[in-house]
């Protein structure tokens, strides 16, 4: 059932040193504000998961943050690579980085079975490609009804999932518009999870076929307005472009970085993101 939370406290309760956690979303409703939550609580030794880790895993790495991430293409998206994640595969900066390298293929289906509570996900794909040579969880099976042989991967299945969506109701019920990528599938594949939502609303005056996630499948909901900053929020603020263009230089210094997280992530209070959403829901 659908606890409402101080964000600070749901991270506290459900992000453990150690754990598998997926901070999803896909262009759009990625959770930097949870991400950056989990930064200043030092949380150590986790395995991050997402079909396109960018710039909040960029972040997470650099801080010393991540010993493995299981994902498919990463990058900052518009701009180039991954600064923080280069120099720690490169140069085990700030610590060794182990990858495990899927297609979006690969991890949509793992999570769609992460979801369905299946061991593994089995589906046409791979063929012609050598990624199974690098990546041992790239594996095949034969149907045995038609004698095909498909590509099969482990199901995703995290401790916790993070997400952000823009509504939830008082009962707990969170709607979630625009492009939709694996944000449902995660919540229903992880034990433990987290939302936040731009807003809490009496009726979420849902469309017919909405993406709703019922109460009983989410742990804990958090009101955040502004959490997926600097990336769009499809009704409510715009993608802010320029961030991820300054990122790219940001990034690429590791005493540039740490200045950077340490006054616009540890050092920020909540009177300085509110000054921000501010200024996002004026140029909305």
């Amino acid at each position: 059932m659908a606890k409402f939370q101080p964000l600070a406290d749901a991270v506290r309760d459900n992000l453990n040193d150690g754990d598998i956690v997926a901070f999803e979303g896909f262009t759009h409703l990625i959770p930097h504000a949870a991400a950056h939550e989990a930064i200043r609580q030092e949380r150590k030794d986790l395995t991050v998961i997402r079909m396109t880790p960018d710039l909040i895993y960029d972040q997470l790495i650099g801080m010393g943050m991540v010993r493995k991430m299981i994902f498919s293409y990463a990058g900052n998206p518009g701009v180039g690579l991954l600064r923080r994640m280069r120099d720690a595969v490169e140069n085990g900066w700030p610590l060794p980085l182990v990858l495990e390298e899927h297609s979006h293929a690969a991890m949509a289906n793992a999570y769609e079975a992460g979801a369905a509570g299946l061991p593994c996900a089995v589906f046409r794909g791979y063929r012609g490609a050598e990624l199974a040579k690098v990546n041992g969880n790239v594996r095949s099976v034969t149907c045995p009804f038609t004698g095909e042989v498909l590509a099969a991967v482990p199901a995703v299945r995290p401790d916790v999932a993070f997400i952000h969506a823009q509504k939830a109701d008082r009962k707990g019920n969170v709607l979630i518009e625009g492009i939709l990528g694996v944000q449902k599938e995660v919540v229903l594949a992880a034990k433990r999870s987290v939302v936040t939502v731009e807003e809490v609303v009496d009726d979420l005056n849902a469309h017919p076929n909405a993406c709703l996630l019922p109460h009983w499948t989410v742990g804990a909901i958090c009101t955040v307005a502004g959490g997926a900053h600097p990336s769009y929020a499809h009704g409510y603020y715009g993608r802010d472009n320029a961030y991820y263009i300054a990122w790219d230089k940001i990034a690429a210094d590791r005493e540039t970085f740490l200045a950077w997280m340490k006054e616009n992530v540890l050092d920020a209070t909540p009177e300085d993101f509110a000054e921000r959403v501010g200024r996002l829901r004026s140029a909305a």
